[in-house]
């Protein structure tokens, strides 16, 4: 067996290395092989700029993946809504490893739930996606855009800057935060990113014996959902500006039930088709389908096909338009 530790390259927060440090004891426990991690400071980690105004989701990327491609570091792992939908030259996603949670969680000062806050509450979070469904379920409250760790955020809720902020459940759970949970936002009420919850593992193409051994911590399951979702979301064209969500899950045998959301004003909506729903001011294009896990990209071209005829794309152009272009 070999001796050599593999080199894990992995973003220095606290919660990116907690994540990293899950898959390198998933990793060892299953391979035997040793893994140390290796520290990477990402733009996304460094600039005070709003993401669509640095590149997007792929600034949480591109460092960890030059890092590989220079033979810095065996493999990578990053939390997979953060990749971006193109393929990457010389990269492979050799394994997803099984989902935590998806969804979207509140914390709020005096453990407030999103009905207890008072009219006019400031929510921090810096995705359209959560500020667009939280306004469906409250029109009164003000969505604050808000950059920074997950330590941060807390810390505004805590410091009074803002009553509430909203971060990803599986998120605050690897950081040993989920005791200041407030609300958990069921995906009825709000639907996840593509890809939320879920880690993806990457290696060089050319390391075709790594890229078998990475395999070994890869959750069939998991990875089929976050095709069909991620599947969806290239179909649309959509950035991180975009105020897009998308949830799959088995439904039992070999099924998948796959959901998407795109939102919007109601005032700069002009659909080619009338089947959207309108409320608080949002227009709301929602859809529905299933198909075989085998046909989970398929299953999400089509239900973006039918959200684009619907009107998706001129409702996504709008909103981004309109300014609203964190990063959540």
């Amino acid at each position: 067996m070999n001796s050599e530790p593999l080199r894990l390259g992995s973003r220095k927060s606290p919660m990116a290395v907690s994540q990293s440090g899950d898959v390198a004891r998933l990793i060892t426990e299953r391979t035997g092989r040793r893994v140390e991690l290796v520290g990477v400071t990402t733009l996304g980690d460094v600039s005070k700029e709003q993401m669509s105004q640095i590149g997007g989701t792929g600034v949480f990327v591109s460092a960890l993946r030059e890092a590989l491609l220079r033979g810095e570091v065996d493999f990578a792992v990053h939390s997979l809504k953060d990749l971006p939908t193109g393929a990457a030259p010389g990269i492979t996603l050799a394994a997803v490893p099984p989902r935590d949670d998806p969804r979207d969680a509140l914390v709020a000062r005096d453990g407030a739930k999103l009905a207890d806050l008072p009219s006019g509450a400031r929510i921090g979070t810096g995705a359209p996606r959560r500020a667009a469904q939280l306004t469906l379920l409250r029109s009164d409250v003000t969505c604050v855009p808000i950059r920074g760790n997950a330590g941060t955020r807390l810390a505004k809720v805590r410091e009074g800057e803002v009553d509430a902020v909203v971060l990803a459940l599986a998120g605050l759970a690897r950081i040993g935060q989920t005791e200041l949970v407030s609300e958990v936002f069921e995906p009825d009420n709000m639907l996840p990113a593509p890809g939320q919850g879920a880690l993806a593992v990457e290696c060089r193409t050319e390391d075709t014996e790594l890229t078998a051994l990475l395999g070994l911590v890869d959750h069939a399951p998991t990875r089929a959902a976050v095709a069909a979702e991620r599947s969806l979301l290239a179909a649309l064209e959509a950035g991180c500006s975009a105020p897009v969500g998308a949830y799959a899950s088995q439904t039992g045998g070999n099924r998948l039930r796959l959901e998407g959301i795109v939102l919007g004003t109601t005032e700069t909506f002009q659909p080619a088709v009338l089947d959207s729903t309108a409320a608080n001011g949002r227009m709301v294009i929602r859809e529905r389908g299933e198909a075989e896990t085998a046909d989970a990209a398929r299953l999400g071209r089509e239900l973006a096909e039918r959200m684009l005829a619907g009107g998706a794309a001129g409702l996504m152009r709008a909103e981004q338009t309109n300014g609203n272009d964190t990063h959540e």
